[in-house]
């Protein structure tokens, strides 16, 4: 009989842990704009616009802190100016997963700071005969801060500077020690 009670026992405890342990978890969907530029580049660039999209995952911690990983599709890179990859627009696409500590005030307002890695899925970057012109994963510092209504609904900027080095090419007269930077505005939905 004490074992049988002892059973319930535990079984009706972890139910309630799992049910309040669930309750601590948030989960959305995320998509915006991109605004991008290489840094430190050997050659002239102007920033290029591109997009993300993706969904998010949030651990509470506190109802004010949470840890948070998103799985993002983004677009980054730079349209060059002048000759030295003929004034084209040179994109690279990425699967990016930033991890962040967030604080949100009560009133919906947050701060958010972290680290990302990146997988390029593809390039697009037309004549050249040097192989891929982008490493495979791209490293970068994050920080933004944003607004999330009682609802779930919000926006947010964030700054994404690179730490990696974007270039996996040989050319004599172009250094390949230049790194993505991003500024992103989202808009997203937590439910």
């Amino acid at each position: 009989m004490k074992k049988l009670m002892l059973i319930c026992l535990v079984l009706v405890s972890s139910k309630g842990f799992s049910q309040n342990f669930l309750k601590r978890f948030e989960f959305g969907l995320k998509a915006g704009v991109n605004y991008s530029n290489f840094t430190d580049a050997s050659f002239p660039t102007d920033p290029l616009v591109g997009f993300h999209a993706g969904g998010t995952i949030a651990f509470k911690i506190t109802n004010n802190f949470l840890i948070q990983e998103e799985f993002l599709f983004s677009s980054q890179g730079a349209k060059v100016k002048g000759d030295s990859f003929d004034n084209q627009n040179l994109k690279l696409y990425y699967i990016t997963v930033p991890i962040l500590l967030k604080y949100r005030h009560s009133s919906g307002f947050y701060i958010e700071g972290g680290a990302q890695a990146g997988m390029k899925a593809k390039e697009d970057v037309k004549g050249l005969s040097m192989g891929d012109f982008a490493k495979k994963l791209d490293l970068a510092a994050v920080g933004g801060l944003g607004y999330q209504s009682k609802m779930g609904l919000g926006i947010g900027a964030r700054y994404v500077y690179g730490i990696s080095k974007v270039g996996d090419f040989n050319v004599t007269n172009i250094r390949n020690d230049f790194k993505n930077n991003n500024i992103q505005a989202s808009i997203f939905y937590v439910f």
